[in-house]
């Protein structure tokens, strides 16, 4: 994908480093949710922005909140 001339992409920070937050932990729901879709899918790392320790944090937090019913597999 070719970018428009003259308009760069800005540098987005990590919500998790800004905050210093060491572990992310599946039992902070809300947190959790503004890494979701309407549609129940985990949002990239490209789009979140957060940093790739964190987004792998991120990713099993929300599987777990998953698997114990905290979080749903899909919308419908």
């Amino acid at each position: 994908m070719r970018r428009e001339r003259g308009r760069k992409g800005r540098k987005r920070i990590c919500s998790f480093c800004v905050d210093k937050v060491e572990g992310i932990d599946y039992k902070e729901i809300n947190r959790l949710r503004r890494y979701i879709t309407e549609r129940g899918k985990i949002l990239p790392r490209r789009i979140s922005g957060n940093c790739a320790r964190h987004q792998r944090q991120l990713t099993v937090a929300i599987k777990r909140a998953r698997q114990i019913a905290l979080l749903p597999y899909t919308t419908e």
